[in-house]
């Protein structure tokens, strides 16, 4: 099965991102929002979905920034060192507080709105 890297088809901003990845990045896996995607075939949950972007790919899961590294190691050859540097423990160790912060004020980002700053369940 191809890798999946899973995001919030809800969120504006996760979309515009997608669409970036799609078009820029041209990874080698599928990019698909977590809503319309059979998340129990991939070994995700609602809340893990939810909660961050996802990678599902060579018998691992990552969450997060983790998500991202594996998506760039995949991508056009020129993004891939960006992901190999990523995925350093140092590095990952410092891209977490980057982003939660911008999954928290990802509403007020460009292309983001209100609705991007809600829980699931009340969007």
């Amino acid at each position: 099965m191809k890798p999946t890297f899973v995001y919030d088809g809800d969120c504006a901003f996760c979309s515009a991102c997608a669409r970036f990845i799609e078009r820029r990045l041209r990874p080698q896996a599928r990019v698909v929002p977590w809503q319309f995607t059979d998340l129990a075939s991939l070994g995700l949950t609602t809340e893990q979905a939810d909660e961050a972007v996802q990678w599902v790919g060579g018998g691992r899961v990552a969450s997060g920034p983790a998500a991202i590294a594996e998506l760039l190691k995949v991508s056009r050859p020129v993004w891939r060192p960006a992901g190999y540097l990523l995925a350093l423990r140092p590095v990952l160790a410092l891209a977490w507080p980057a982003y939660r912060w911008t999954a928290r004020n990802r509403h007020r980002m460009p292309g983001g709105t209100p609705a991007c700053s809600l829980p699931q369940a009340q969007r």
